[in-house]
């Protein structure tokens, strides 16, 4: 089972931290970190957007990514939030197995 990262942006750190505190008290991610202050400059509507908001670093597996994904859309305040998954290539292995061991569906 692989383990993933998921990249989330977010209106604000409040809104990151509800988001990340749900879904790991759901056991969907194993962690998350969130980066505040960054600032994003993107096309909305025709319009070049230049905001602050707060970026979520979500540790799960592969397996739980549908239901992680569910989970971010149903709490997120944007009409269509930035949620990308990246593959973990590798690292430390016991750090991979305890994403594995803390999401595993019970």
């Amino acid at each position: 089972m692989g383990t993933v990262l998921l990249y989330v942006t977010t209106k604000d750190k409040a809104e990151a931290r509800a988001i990340g505190r749900a879904l790991v008290q759901a056991r969907l991610v194993a962690c998350v970190n969130i980066f505040d202050g960054m600032n994003s400059l993107y096309l909305w509507e025709d319009q070049v957007q230049d905001d602050q908001e707060a970026v979520l670093i979500a540790k799960t597996t592969e397996a739980r990514v549908p239901d992680v994904v569910a989970a971010i859309q149903e709490r997120h305040s944007y009409e269509c939030p930035c949620i990308v998954t990246l593959p973990v290539t590798g690292g430390n292995p016991a750090f991979l197995q305890w994403i594995a061991d803390t999401t595993q569906v019970q």
